[in-house]
């Protein structure tokens, strides 16, 4: 029997391509309201709930800002809006390599798969249907997102909402897999067995050695291996 019964995969820059998208549609929103944002900070908060990464910034850059409401939900839904319209007509949109050979391997094993993200359900649907990785496809047992629990990462609440609606036995069954300082945390919080960060993303390997995941990879078929000795 499998020591692993569950793992947890992010989206954006994990499992599916970001080429700085993400962190482009960022410092496109915070622009249109007059504030210029450096790309280095804003990368360091990518794999947060989207609002709690607007007050962050908004916090350090602009401290007079950071508990207007209005500006923080008219930011965030500039970038809502931004995301669904890339993600809707980006003609190269796609999984990462290994992405969908690893959960179907995954599921041969028992092993079910979950996604998790910073994103809201509206943009996550929307990569969902691009991709086919809606119910269309199996080999994913459940996807959350960071609107559908009381507090986004790096608190555990989506990874805790996982084990318990897909029945896992204890957090220390799940394997973690995230590209970004706040999942490594996340996984941590959360008491995941196994903690594992990506160098497809937001982070180089180097950033990521900073966190101490258990393990640093750099395609997704390298969790496989992991598994097994698990």
């Amino acid at each position: 029997m499998n020591a692993i019964q569950l793992v947890v995969l992010d989206i954006a820059g994990t499992t599916v391509q970001d080429k700085g998208n993400v962190a482009d549609a960022f410092l496109l929103a915070f622009r249109d309201f007059g504030f210029k944002m450096p790309l280095p900070e804003v990368k360091k908060v990518m794999g947060f709930r989207k609002l709690d990464a607007i007050t962050m910034l908004l916090d350090k850059f602009a401290p007079d800002k950071k508990e207007d409401e209005v500006l923080i939900d008219r930011i965030h839904t500039h970038f809502i809006d931004t995301m669904i319209a890339f993600y809707r007509n980006e003609e190269g949109l796609g999984p990462l390599p290994h992405a969908e050979k690893v959960f179907a391997a995954l599921h041969k094993k028992g092993i079910k798969v979950a996604l998790n993200t910073g994103f809201t359900r509206s943009i996550t649907d929307t990569i969902l249907h691009r991709l086919r990785w809606d119910d269309r496809n199996k080999n994913i047992d459940q996807v959350i997102c960071s609107d559908e629990v009381p507090n986004g990462r790096p608190a555990p609440d989506m990874i805790k909402a996982l084990v318990s609606g897909l029945g896992i036995s204890s957090p220390e069954r799940v394997l973690k897999v995230g590209d970004t300082e706040v999942d490594v945390l996340e996984g941590r919080n959360a008491g995941c067995g196994i903690v594992v960060s990506v160098t497809t993303g937001a982070y180089t390997r180097k950033q990521l050695e900073e966190y101490r995941p258990d393990h640093i990879i750099d395609d997704l078929e390298q969790l496989l291996p992991i598994i097994e000795k698990a």
